[in-house]
């Protein structure tokens, strides 16, 4: 994490991102979470370093071989991320990332 004001001293560029989690995914990780993270650093790590501070919050999230579950729906600034792209698909400076399960509906 980084420290605010602190001066430029050649080390690895970060960025703030907020990830936010919904319904079920909320309950076992919190929302509104701002992290600071190296630039260049794509959603599957991210996600997957904030998840495993919770067991069943990852084990919800991930499959056993640590791939999205199919059913998990991922949004970056209001668009969504196909899981396929979750790998390649990096964050900037203030990107909000939602993490969703499943919608029913009615």
């Amino acid at each position: 994490m980084r420290l605010h004001g602190k001066e430029n001293t050649g080390e690895e560029e970060e960025v703030t991102v907020k990830i936010r989690f919904f319904a079920r995914f909320r309950e076992l990780l919190g929302t509104d979470i701002m992290t600071d993270v190296a630039a260049g650093t794509v959603f599957t790590p991210l996600i997957t370093t904030i998840a495993k501070k919770n067991p069943e919050g990852y084990a919800a999230i991930f499959d056993e071989n640590g791939a999205f579950r199919e059913f998990v729906i991922l949004m970056k600034n209001g668009k969504r991320i196909e899981i396929a792209d979750a790998a390649k698909t990096m964050v900037v400076d203030g990107d909000e990332i939602a993490v969703f399960p499943p919608v029913a509906g009615g």
